[in-house]
């Protein structure tokens, strides 16, 4: 059961989030809309992660769902399996981002994304090591962006670990009627 209740009423802030995820708000839009200018804030920067970047969506969100095992995330992991499976990660892909799963079908650029999100993730400070890896592959636009989608995807699964987002039947991800 989420910790709080799910916002469900019509707001400017709320129909802003309707219209960039495309007419629905789902359990997570519901429980950051106890507080408008966060909900409003985070939908922008969202919106910015996911659409305006030039990652490329497969390593965007091999990016996100590694953040998502690596937090317990599973209401992360369920919004985003689908949307990595759209943009061409395979099971094989998905396996390598779950603790102990096997990299040997990674590419060496996506092997130094996973690298650098486990330390991100893990130990905050990256290792030159890593970032040198990194650098092989992401110009630095890239490299700010990647940056940019694990700190935000860090804080996307913390925020709904600690409020137990999706935990309930309103939580599985379909739509939060008004």
């Amino acid at each position: 059961m989420a910790r709080l209740d799910y916002v469900r009423h019509s707001s400017e802030v709320a129909e802003r989030i309707r219209l960039r995820r495309g007419g629905s708000l789902t359990p997570l839009d519901g429980m950051l809309l106890h507080s408008a200018p966060v909900a409003d804030g985070w939908n922008s920067l969202l919106g910015a992660i996911r659409d305006s970047t030039s990652l490329p969506p497969a390593l965007r969100e091999l990016a996100i769902l590694r953040v998502a095992a690596l937090n317990g995330a599973s209401y992360e992991w369920q919004a985003h399996e689908p949307v990595g499976r759209a943009a061409g990660l395979t099971d094989a892909h998905l396996d390598a981002l779950h603790e102990g799963g096997g990299t040997a079908a990674l590419t060496p650029e996506q092997r130094a994304t996973l690298d650098y999100t486990d330390a991100m993730t893990r130990q905050v400070a990256v290792p030159d090591r890593v970032f040198d890896r990194l650098r092989e592959h992401f110009d630095d636009r890239q490299i700010v962006e990647l940056t940019a989608t694990v700190g935000t995807y860090n804080l996307v699964s913390r925020f709904l670990v600690a409020l137990e987002v999706g935990t309930d039947d309103a939580g599985t991800g379909q739509e939060l009627s008004a």
